[in-house]
């Protein structure tokens, strides 16, 4: 059965004036494509529209074709928006890139997003920093949609190892932390990924494709 999954990108672009920041592509096209090879119908969003600016240090040296299907969604997205949730999805996942951690935290539409998916017993998935957006995600009674639950995201001692946690907005393993989210983590820079029911979430790059496998077990299994 087909299952129709909506994907929320970010738009932020830089970290200072000297230091680019935006997608990371690996998060992005890995789970693009196995979505798509399972037959899910994938929707392509970001918070703000237009076209999606990638992190320089994720894109290859050499062009990589099995990921250019996914690099053309990114040409020219769809703004996120209540009407585009409200048509309804099965799961909603977000990549992470630095970026996220300066426009998924505080997009009001985006915390809509997944608190409808939450409210609805949708699935949710997100990688890196796309957990993020859920530092200030809750239920409609306020409960925050990590409380409780078994979480992973970029670790603290992984940002601090790319010393780039003074340009951060704050620290996301220790904002989950904050909200009730028991954190679970991997050795850093090694495939990590936890799921919790419909709450799926992975520690960096190098868990897009276990993150997403988990996505795709979970929607199976519901």
């Amino acid at each position: 059965m087909s299952k129709d999954i909506l994907m929320v990108v970010t738009n932020h672009t830089k970290l200072t004036d000297q230091h680019k920041t935006g997608l990371w592509l690996e998060e992005f096209a890995a789970p693009y494509n196995m979505f798509r090879e399972q037959g899910y119908n994938v929707r392509v969003t970001s918070i703000s529209g237009g076209k999606v600016e990638l992190d320089p240090n994720s894109v290859p040296d050499e062009e990589t074709p099995k990921w250019t299907e996914a690099r053309l969604q990114l040409e020219d997205t769809e703004e996120l928006t209540k009407d585009i949730v409200d048509q309804g999805y099965d799961a909603i996942f977000l990549p992470g890139g630095h970026g996220a951690m300066f426009d998924f935290p505080d997009s009001e539409t985006l915390q809509y997003a997944l608190q409808q998916m939450a409210e609805n017993d949708k699935v949710i998935g997100s990688v890196c920093h796309g957990p993020a957006g859920l530092v200030n995600a809750t239920f409609e009674d306020g409960t925050p949609i990590v409380k409780g639950k078994k979480v992973n995201a970029f670790t603290d001692s992984e940002e601090r190892g790319m010393e780039l946690e003074d340009n951060m907005p704050f620290l996301l393993e220790s904002k989950l932390r904050e909200q009730g989210a028991e954190f679970e983590r991997g050795e850093d820079w090694t495939d990590y990924s936890v799921r919790d029911g419909k709450l799926v979430t992975g520690q960096n790059p190098m868990s897009s494709e276990s993150t997403a496998q988990k996505v795709i077990e979970a929607l199976v299994e519901f």
